[in-house]
């Protein structure tokens, strides 16, 4: 098939986003509208000096800027205005269904209250015609004790959290660091994934599946090194959320044509194609898709197994996951 063709289909695709970080899709242009708005200064002089700042060497060094730029949000509407943002780009990408992680820890540490932060980004999910579930994620720098006391903040919200995640640095912060807190959201139905096998080994994801018993590996790109796991994984059905321009900013891979997810796919692991930190790492899901096509020996037949894969990893209900299932086989029909 000729490149643009596969192109045209990848971004044409109907597709779920599984791995995005809403506070990872804040661009330069509004933390600079945002810091304005509520007379935050930034140690930038502007959004090309910002920009050029989003040079990271390994996760810690993404993260310290990271949690710069999310200091601007304080007020509902804020979080309202980057969670609405990150949506109408989602939309223009063909994403039919994102699961969204949100980092409440990062905001009640500077005194905003979790309300504000639930408040702000449900209100623009309901505003929005992309279905969407939300992903209470703790920071895994930082103690148990203190994710369990945010998942109590959260539970008069209960009812808008699909579920909890795990984020953060990975290195000297294994999964069963958490194992009380995540037992906690499982007597809660809530939904439960956390990141493991990006920056840390394959023993990472065995105690995420093991002791946290999350239902989903983000990132996950580790698992090769591991035979005896990679069969189990496939054994399962146990989807990896796969974010590739992420993996390349941060060094895990070296460049696109290193990056393993054709050897995923080969390997018969339920990957799927995610943004991470759009605002940050280089683009959004289309944006990701076309990198990893453009470098990897990726075929038609990969990116209806990726789409199909996004939906069927998703916390949908069966009649739900059917009618993206369908609108998929539809479209790579219609594109034949």
């Amino acid at each position: 098939m000729h490149d643009e063709q596969l192109r045209q289909l990848v971004t044409g695709m109907p597709k779920a986003e599984l791995h995005i970080h809403i506070e990872g899709s804040l661009e330069p242009e509004l933390i600079f509208a945002l810091a304005q708005r509520n007379s935050v200064t930034l140690p930038y002089d502007s959004v090309e000096a910002l920009r050029a700042a989003y040079a990271f060497s390994d996760l810690q060094s993404f993260l310290d800027i990271y949690y710069a730029g999310a200091s601007v949000l304080l007020a509902e509407q804020d979080f309202y205005d980057m969670t609405a943002a990150y949506l109408r780009r989602a939309e223009q990408d063909n994403v039919r269904h994102a699961e969204i992680f949100f980092d409440p820890q990062t905001h009640t540490a500077r005194g905003v209250p979790i309300a504000t932060v639930i408040d702000g980004i449900w209100r623009a999910c309901q505003d929005s015609p992309v279905s969407t579930g939300l992903i209470l994620c703790f920071l895994r720098h930082l103690s148990e004790e203190e994710a369990i006391a945010t998942l109590e903040e959260a539970l008069p919200h209960r009812a808008r959290l699909l579920g909890v995640g795990l984020d953060s640095s990975e290195v000297g912060n294994p999964p069963e660091k958490f194992a009380r807190v995540f037992e906690r959201a499982r007597q809660l139905d809530l939904r439960l994934v956390a990141h493991a096998g990006e920056e840390g080994p394959p023993a990472y994801i065995e105690s995420a599946l093991d002791v946290l018993q999350v239902e989903r590996i983000d990132h996950g790109v580790r698992c090769l090194d591991d035979a005896n796991l990679v069969a189990r994984l496939v054994r399962e059905q146990m989807a990896l959320t796969v974010c590739p321009l992420s993996n390349i900013k941060l060094r895990v891979f070296g460049d696109m044509a290193g990056h393993n997810l054709l050897e995923l796919l080969d390997a018969r692991l339920v990957a799927t194609v995610n943004s991470d930190d759009p605002a940050y790492f280089g683009g959004y899901i289309n944006d990701n898709f076309i990198a990893a096509f453009e470098a990897l020996p990726l075929t038609r037949a990969h990116a209806r197994t990726l789409a199909r894969n996004s939906f069927n990893a998703s916390f949908v209900d069966d009649e739900r996951k059917r009618v993206w299932l369908d609108e998929v086989d539809a479209f790579f029909a219609e594109a034949a």
